[in-house]
């Protein structure tokens, strides 16, 4: 079959290698459970959601792999979709890598997708993808920013003033949210092209447009928060609470 008329396919990477230092000591912040359950089994089931994804690669502490997998064989996953549990690396740059060269061939969409936004719905992660299957090769979801943003001289000790030096046009600004969606060279590309400085590229869509690349934007949803500080946890509960009110489970 040539390459021109192989169906695309999809596949999704989560990085959940990351100890979430923010929502204080304990878990990883993918394991810490939502309603009872963990958050990464939370945003494997938004991915899979996604009659489009095929795969999901989960990519696990590097000592935490088997723990995750026996976490995902534990709890019911979309029987269309398969998934793969890797060792991660040191950040979240190269725990992405990592889990791109666990794809398998055939894939022409990846999306890359934070294990702690646990509640994006299904029409988002459809819009990521149908924009890149329309020929867009880097896509992210966002939303209009709600308040004025100063940008500002950092100071050398946290908790002191800090002069403004500019107020970006709001109008301009968008708050990045996952999956970010590409064409899946494309993303290799970037992954092997951008070296790994210090902790490491934290958004992929960043990484193509060093490359030069076109990176577009589509909307976004308000409950694909980033669980990362104990409030979001308590939010993320209500939105729950809301859906199984509305939803009648």
């Amino acid at each position: 079959m040539s390459d021109e008329v192989r169906p695309p396919r999809t596949a999704v990477v989560i990085p959940a290698a990351g100890r979430g230092v923010r929502l204080g000591p304990g878990a990883p912040k993918a394991l810490r459970t939502l309603n009872g359950t963990p958050m990464l089994i939370h945003a494997v089931r938004a991915m899979a959601a996604s009659r489009a994804v095929s795969l999901v690669v989960v990519v696990a502490p590097h000592d935490g792999a088997a723990e995750v997998k026996n976490l995902l064989d534990a709890h019911a996953l979309p029987e269309r979709t398969d998934y793969l549990v890797v060792p991660g690396g040191d950040t979240r740059q190269e725990s992405v890598r990592l889990g791109l060269e666990a794809l398998p061939e055939g894939i022409t969409t990846v999306l890359v997708h934070d294990a702690a936004r646990p509640l994006v719905p299904v029409d988002t992660v459809d819009a990521v993808i149908e924009a890149v299957r329309d020929g867009a090769v880097a896509v992210v979801p966002a939303l209009p920013v709600a308040d004025t943003v100063k940008e500002v001289e950092p100071a050398e000790k946290p908790g002191d003033p800090e002069q403004v030096v500019a107020t970006p046009v709001r109008a301009r600004l968008r708050a990045v949210q996952t999956p970010q969606g590409f064409d899946h060279d494309t993303l290799v590309n970037a992954h092997a092209t951008i070296a790994l400085t210090g902790e490491g590229a934290t958004d992929d869509a960043g990484m193509v447009e060093r490359l030069g690349a076109p990176v577009v934007v589509v909307p976004g949803h308000e409950e694909a928060f980033k669980v990362t500080r104990p409030l979001d946890l308590v939010l993320a509960e209500a939105v729950l609470a809301r859906r199984r009110a509305n939803d009648g489970f």
